[in-house]
């Protein structure tokens, strides 16, 4: 998966490389797709939602350029496994999901492989974390159609955001950076995911 997948497909950062050449994907995977767990391709996890597939993991891990000092607010936990990563690559991670069941399972995962930093959250994550603070990066694993005011209030300056946008069929991947008041927004690349569903995101 490593070196073909991500290295072959142009991934540099090593430390992204190397927890996601340690880390088992498998422990996030529904058994009965365990053996594509380390295909590039997205794998259903229930309730309508998948795991990424592991190209994109590493590619929006990537473009937050995360140091190991950062706390970052993770949009959409999912399955757990970019929580692990992002667990591995900054100071602390907070996380929302808004379905119970994927929330339970997540968090059972994640302590079995002795994470300690990660805070939960169960409810609408398009308006971001429930109390009023900032993150150093906030990262976004399911469609948004606009990047939501409230997510932007709630990245610290500087500080960057990394979210899929654009409307329910396809998205473009941006990462949005906030500079002295300033923001500002690229493109990497054309992608598809789950939708956000929530107050600022789409209609369920």
């Amino acid at each position: 998966m490593v070196q073909f997948h991500l290295r072959g497909r142009g991934i540099a950062d090593l430390r992204v490389l190397d927890i996601m050449g340690r880390l088992p994907r498998e422990a996030f995977i529904t058994p009965g797709y365990a053996n594509q767990a380390y295909a590039d391709n997205p794998l259903p996890i229930g309730v309508g939602q998948t795991i990424s597939q592991p190209y994109i993991v590493a590619l929006m891990t990537q473009c937050l350029t995360l140091t190991g000092t950062e706390e970052v607010l993770e949009i959409g936990t999912g399955s757990g496994y970019q929580t692990a990563i992002l667990a591995s690559l900054a100071r602390r991670i907070y996380t929302v999901e808004r379905f119970y069941e994927l929330a339970e399972s997540a968090q059972a995962v994640l302590a079995r492989l002795g994470f300690d930093n990660i805070e939960y959250y169960i409810g609408d994550g398009s308006g971001g974390w429930p109390d009023v603070r900032t993150f150093d990066r906030i990262i976004l694993t399911a469609g948004i159609p606009d990047i939501p005011g409230p997510l932007l209030d709630q990245l610290a300056d500087p500080g960057w955001l990394v979210a899929p946008v654009g409307p329910e069929t396809s998205q473009m991947l941006q990462i949005v950076e906030k500079k002295e008041g300033r923001i500002t927004t690229q493109s990497v690349c054309a992608c598809r995911f789950v939708k956000l569903i929530g107050k600022y995101g789409f209609n369920a």
